[in-house]
This record gives C-alpha cells, structure tokens and sequence, in this order.
C-alpha cells in the first residue's frame, strides 16, 4: 500500500524545489521561472481613477480649490510647490490652503469611492 501511494506522488513536484542556479550560482525554483508580474487589471484600474479624478477636478471643484490643488501637486507640468508658497501666490493664509486642500482631497476620495 505504502509503495502504490508514493508511486502516485512521484510525478508530483514542489513549486520551492531546486530546478537550476542561475549564473550567480543562486538556485532556480519553478516558483522563480513561473512568476509572472501581470499588473494589466492595476494599471487599468488606475487609469480609469486617474481619468475619473481628472475630470472631477475640472468640472466639481471650485476654482480655487482646482488651483490649490494644481500648485500643491504640480498638476500640469508644473512643479509641487509647499502649502507656504502657494498661500504666498493666492495672496491667503497657510492655514486656508490647508483646509481648502484638505476638503478637496476629501471629495475626490468621496467621489472615487462612490464610482468604484
């Protein structure tokens, strides 16, 4: 009985085990051959959120929010700029942009999460 089980299991193959050494001389698992990085489904996904945030952007937020957002994130090939730059620019206080950003993140998050 006990041969006719490992006869059965003779064909079967660990996906840990040693197969070959790479030209390091590290060893090769099925595990290392096998693997394959398919991030298709991820990539999709963040573009569709990308796109979805995007427009939110331009057509739900208030116009200084939009430009908050846009300095403080270097949105539009422009660079990130600091919560003190950008009070600096608007001509408003630090602590206001902070809570303008702050509420403009939160309904982006909102919305994305509404439409996933």
């Amino acid at each position: 009985m006990h041969f006719r089980a490992q006869k059965k299991l003779s064909c079967e193959v660990s996906m840990s085990e040693t197969v070959d050494t790479d030209r390091d001389g590290n060893p090769l698992t099925y595990m290392d051959i096998i693997k394959i990085d398919d991030t298709v489904a991820d990539d999709i996904d963040v573009r569709w959120k990308i796109t979805k945030m995007i427009s939110f952007i331009k057509e739900q937020l208030s116009e200084r929010e939009r430009q908050i957002l846009v300095m403080r994130y270097g949105l539009g090939d422009t660079p990130p700029l600091t919560q003190r730059e950008t009070a600096e620019k608007l001509g408003i206080s630090r602590s206001y942009i902070s809570r303008l950003e702050k509420n403009a993140l939160q309904q982006i998050q909102n919305f994305l999460e509404g439409n996933t």
